[in-house]
Order: C-alpha cells, then structure tokens, then sequence
C-alpha cells in the first residue's frame, strides 16, 4: 500500500476498513495538515493484496468493517513503529536495509517508499501536476490553487503509471 499509494506512514496506520473502496480503486486518507487532497487510487495488483490481507484480518480478534484496516496478531491498530520494523525485517532480507549502518542510504524506511512513489511516476513520465496531486502535497503557489485537476483524467493516468511489483 505504501508503495502504491506514496502515503505517509501515520496515513496508512490510520485507515480502517471503511476508508477502502475496492470496486473503485480508491482509499479515502484522513485529513492531515500536509495533505492536500484525501481520495487516493491504487491498482488490480494492491487491490488483490488488499483482498488476501482482509481475508487474514478477519481471523483476527477485534476484526469488524468499522475497525481499523491494518491489525495485530492482538486486535489493536498497527503503530508506525510496528509499520517501520515490519519494513525494515524484510528490506533486509531482501538486502534493501542495513540496520548496522549509520549512512541513511543503506537503510530502507516506510519514507523510502514514498521516493519510490514519486520516483517511478517521474519515471513514467506522469506529469509533475499530477503526481504532486497524487502526493497530497500542498498548493503554494497560485498556478496549483488555480489549476483544477479532473478526478477522473487523475486516475486514468495514475493506472497508467504505476508499476507493477509482481506481487
């Protein structure tokens, strides 16, 4: 989701269940200081992902549509600190982290996966408007307060850039 969506860490520890629209390809983040717009899109690969992890939710204590989406073993809402071990367990694995390293290059954090995020739409070509909208960054200058971006024309173009991850 982190990957797919570019969310902040706290954003994604935030939703629950009701915020997921999987027909729509959508996820509705809270409102926060630094984020602009709240409709996020993701695609038939993290759509997938979603649905095998509800499956496994819902075994778990404290599992209802109201709750938060993203539980543990317990039944309590994950943390960010939970979110940043789970991500650095398997960014080593995968040899993508070094937590001995005191060099911020040789580590892999939730963070990183917002500069995937970004760098793979840049990549892709997407332009710079829309992945700014997509980020959730905020409008300064008059040129982005003016400049309305069609939901829909957003989204086309979003599924058009994301890499898939084989997952």
């Amino acid at each position: 989701m982190l990957l797919k969506t570019g969310i902040r860490n706290h954003e994604l520890c935030d939703l629950d269940v009701s915020d997921i629209e999987l027909p729509a390809l959508t996820v509705n983040v809270k409102p926060t200081p630094k984020r602009s717009n709240c409709e996020l899109y993701f695609d038939l690969e993290c759509a997938e992902a979603i649905k095998r992890w509800i499956e496994v939710r819902s075994t778990r204590k404290g599992a209802n549509n109201s709750s938060p989406l993203f539980l543990t073993i317990q039944g309590n809402r994950i943390t960010r600190l939970q979110v940043q071990k789970l991500i650095a367990k398997h960014s080593e694995r995968l040899k993508l982290h070094d937590p001995k390293s005191k060099r911020l290059k040789d580590r892999f954090t939730p963070h990183c996966c917002r500069h995937f995020f970004t760098t793979r739409l840049v990549q892709s070509g997407m332009p710079r408007e829309f992945i700014k909208e997509l980020r959730g960054d905020s409008r300064h200058e008059a040129i982005d307060i003016y400049n309305h971006i069609d939901k829909k024309e957003l989204k086309e173009s979003y599924l058009a850039h994301i890499p898939q991850l084989g997952i």
